[in-house]
């Protein structure tokens, strides 16, 4: 029986609606172990040798949610429809014309009817106002197509295919970025969006220098140039600076003003530290990105895609809630070693919405594979999050992912061989490959390495309600007992009432015994303790983090503002902050006071 599994009536939920395998009415997986059995089942039959070995491996991974493979592949593997089991896709470079335009709506509706969600870089969209000399008509800007594609997935949403949610992200030298930043004001627009902003080191620098900043576009063929202003850009989509034209220039302190105050006010758009992104990247030599997927942990190429898995934590937490209390750090390494391999059969066995997506994934093999359950395994150690404790432990997690998965992956190259783009002497100057022990570096140079990223950290906002309700990614417990804004099948909101993991787990142990110190909530911890956790993880993780900042309502403006400016300085790849106001709301609210109130994450923002 299935019944051990689940605690609380809205994991079986969870299960019975969106990953429970069903053949046109009727139920094949009869209980969550056969939903685990049908993944690996699946993931294994490409192993050439020892298939039903590795069958039992996954099996035992991820029975008692030891592993969460992302939410697609949980819903998918197995089941011969015809699905994407990647959560998320980056988008090809949008041609600025009609038929690009429209070109690229097609692939994105395509990719979303299969229940991937995508980001998409408008920056190569001219701005508002410009002559479009090939046909003698006005552009309307980048913004105004958004609208289309903000269309585009409420349609096929309404058409019952999986929620998937969109990133637009735009440079921050366009000449339409304060419309993009103001563009979320209206509470009824891009409802389908979330929204991003590029931000150059440049850009960070004129800032705290107050200076002048240019929004420029780049030079088309034929366009006359007498009395231009031009600057050199490595613009989006392009492999090679051109020249573009200075539409105008506006204080870079006071665009850094609206930004900061769009998304104090209604939580978007989030920032990218784009250069930073780019510079860490392992494929540095050979693509330059502008976009991630929705939720920021996976920044991507053109035709990029999500591979996405979590190591639950709370599951590795020997003798909780005693002065015993461990992490298990040998079962976290067995669990991510067979995790790795299981990621990587995904791209093998997946189908794919369009075949520049299947091309780009086999060529690069990219997988994220993270944690979740942060937070409740520290209450189960007895460890405040944000402490410095904390963090130390946090890090020291993340590391044995991170060198566990890298050695795997080398393991995996030996007997598969390495990614297609591949190439020794340029992936090894990478930073963030130079950054790691000798013993990995050697092993890629004699060996290759199967996976060009091997970690990511998500929002693990469906999957870890299945898994009994684990606090989400690296986020802090929420609140002990809280209503939980679920979208159901039929494209509706409902609230359910739900009790954290830890808090349910420790009162079912010693009854109303009174809480450890350990016991706290996403309110009690400081902005900065949120991203000081982030920060401590940003080192071991080579695509990025999805962190969501609460900020409680009160925050002053300026104490908020300086909160992007630490996580620059920090040597984060982005931030994303939520502070409670009219425009967006709250997804969770507290049980005992039925208010609205700080949540970790957004349901856009939900990857799985």
């Amino acid at each position: 029986m299935d019944a051990d599994y689940f605690q609380m009536r809205i994991s079986r939920g969870i299960w019975d609606s969106k990953y429970r395998y069903r053949e046109r009415g009727d139920i094949r997986d009869a209980t969550i172990e056969d939903s685990w059995q049908r993944i690996a089942r699946a993931l294994s039959v490409i192993e050439k040798n020892d298939t039903e070995l590795w069958r039992q491996k996954f099996y035992d991974v991820l029975s008692g949610f030891r592993f969460l493979p992302g939410g697609r592949i949980q819903a998918g593997a197995g089941t011969g429809h015809r699905v994407t089991l990647f959560n998320c896709f980056v988008m090809g470079t949008i041609e600025d014309s009609l038929d690009g335009i429209f070109d690229a709506l097609k692939e994105g509706a395509l990719t979303m009817q299969q229940g991937g969600g995508i980001g998409c870089d408008f920056s190569t969209l001219r701005p508002r106002g410009d002559l479009a000399q090939s046909v003698g008509m006005i552009a309307s800007g980048p913004v105004s197509f958004m609208q289309i594609w903000d269309s585009m997935c409420g349609t096929i949403l309404s058409t019952g295919a999986r929620r998937g949610a969109m990133m637009a992200t735009l440079r921050c030298d366009h000449p339409d970025i304060e419309t993009f930043v103001a563009a979320k004001r209206d509470p009824t627009q891009l409802r389908h969006f979330n929204l991003s902003v590029l931000v150059s080191d440049d850009f960070m620098r004129a800032v705290r220098s107050d200076e002048p900043w240019p929004l420029v576009f780049p030079v088309r063929p034929g366009e006359a140039l007498a009395g231009v202003e031009t600057l050199e850009r490595l613009w989006s989509g392009a492999s090679a600076p051109q020249p573009c034209r200075v539409h105008r220039r506006i204080s870079a302190r006071e665009l850094w003003n609206q930004i900061m105050r769009a998304t104090y006010g209604y939580a978007e758009p989030g920032v990218i530290f784009i250069d930073r992104v780019n510079r860490l990247n392992n494929l540095w030599y050979r693509e330059r990105i502008s976009a991630t997927n929705p939720c920021g942990e996976i920044p991507l190429p053109p035709y990029g895609a999500c591979d996405l898995g979590s190591i639950n934590l709370t599951q590795f937490v020997v003798a909780p809630f005693s002065n015993q209390a461990e992490f298990d750090m040998r079962g976290i390494g067995d669990t991510v070693e067979v995790a790795t391999r299981m990621l990587d059969n995904v791209a093998d066995i997946s189908r794919f919405p369009l075949q520049k997506q299947e091309l780009t994934e086999r060529s690069e093999r990219r997988v994220g594979l993270g944690l979740t359950g942060l937070a409740d395994a520290f209450i189960m150690l007895d460890i405040p999050y944000g402490s410095a404790q904390s963090l130390t432990v946090a890090a020291e997690v993340m590391r044995t992912i991170c060198h566990r998965s890298y050695r795997a992956s080398i393991s995996l190259a030996r007997e598969k061989g390495p990614f297609p783009w591949f190439k020794p002497d340029s992936y090894l100057e990478g930073p963030f490959i130079q950054a790691l022990p000798e013993d990995i570096r050697e092993g890629i140079r004699r060996h290759g390495i199967r996976n060009s990223h091997l970690t990511a950290i998500a929002p693990t906002g469906t999957i870890s309600l299945l898994a009994n309700n684990i606090s989400s990614g690296l986020e802090p417990v929420y609140a002990l007992e809280y209503s939980r804004r679920l979208r159901e099948a039929d494209g509706s909101v409902a609230a359910h009432a739900v009790t954290d993991y830890a808090y349910h787990l420790f009162r079912e142990r010693f009854g109303d015994a009174p809480l450890p110190a350990a016991f706290i909530t996403a309110e009690q911890i400081s902005p900065y303790a949120h991203l000081d956790m982030q920060a401590a993880l940003q080192p071991f993780v080579d695509n990025a983090i999805s962190k969501t900042i609460s900020v409680p309502e009160i925050y002053s403006f300026e104490h908020f503002r300086s909160l992007y400016d630490y996580a620059y300085d920090s040597g984060l790849k982005g931030c994303t902050t939520f502070r409670p106001n009219p425009v967006t709301g709250a997804v969770l609210v507290e049980k005992e006071e039925g208010t609205p109130g700080m949540h970790c994450c957004s349901v856009e923002r939900e990857a799985d």
